[in-house]
């Protein structure tokens, strides 16, 4: 309990993620390496519509507890459901881009509202 009244706020999502993240089946982020196929669940911390080469992208990171993920979508300029403080599920291939791990059109599933 005192464990519990001293963790900040950020801290105890964090857990909560993980803890969602093993529940689920899904591979913790952190673990996921480059071109590694994977499953994924989280929290949309952003979402943000950012060109591409000219293409345009919807791009979304998505925190499980462990580490950040960017998953986007080509060709799109939004997707009903995708917000910021929304829980998903990816799938897809990891690749990485500048140092961070990226989800390009991963198959996803939102999960429902009653869940979060």
């Amino acid at each position: 309990m005192l464990d519990r009244l001293s963790t900040s706020q950020e801290e105890l999502e964090s857990v909560e993620l993980q803890e969602d993240s093993a529940a689920s089946g899904c591979t913790r982020i952190s673990d996921c390496s480059d071109r590694q196929i994977v499953k994924v669940t989280g929290t949309l911390r952003t979402v943000t519509l950012r060109p591409r080469a000219g293409v345009p992208a919807l791009e979304a990171e998505l925190f499980d507890g462990t580490a950040p993920l960017d998953v986007v979508w080509l060709g799109r300029r939004s997707i009903v459901g995708i917000e910021p403080g929304r829980k998903m599920i990816a799938s897809g291939r990891i690749s990485m881009s500048h140092g961070r791990r990226v989800l390009f059109n991963p198959k996803y599933e939102l999960r429902p509202l009653g869940q979060e």
